[in-house]
């Protein structure tokens, strides 16, 4: 079993209100040169939740931090018209992610919960919102 140190909170950086599979996102990864999905878990605007990797697999989500992380992504992240970072989680996407996360942290308790832009080295706004925050008293 690996030594799950991070679970990592990231956003699909696509327009609000467009739904994707992790089909898609595993065609994006594929055509990136990954493997496959990066992700261990999406969650679609409507709630639902679907796997990517098995979570025994290591991820592709986090440079030098995918051994000892799962990595959970949500549909959206950016603004439909300036394209711009937005936190644009629909309320099922809330209650689903908060859910989610309550398990992943019941699984793994000393994991601590960040969003990508938390590590060092990431310049990008994701996952649109403070996750660091949002889940810092989540048990």
């Amino acid at each position: 079993m690996r030594n799950i140190t991070h679970i990592v909170v990231h956003c699909t950086a696509t327009p609000e209100g467009r739904n994707h599979t992790a089909a898609d996102i595993d065609r994006w990864h594929r055509d990136r040169g990954f493997k496959k999905i990066g992700y261990h878990y999406v969650v679609h605007l409507n709630g639902t939740i679907e796997v990517g990797r098995p979570e025994e697999e290591i991820g592709s989500h986090v440079a030098g931090r995918n051994s000892n992380s799962i990595g959970v992504v949500y549909v959206g992240g950016v603004d439909k018209v300036k394209l711009q970072p937005k936190d644009t989680r629909t309320k099922e996407q809330k209650a689903a992610l908060l859910d989610l996360l309550k398990k992943l942290k019941r699984r793994y308790p000393k994991a601590v919960i960040l969003g990508h832009r938390d590590f060092a080295g990431v310049s990008k706004a994701c996952p649109s919102f403070n996750a660091k925050a949002e889940y810092a008293t989540l048990s």
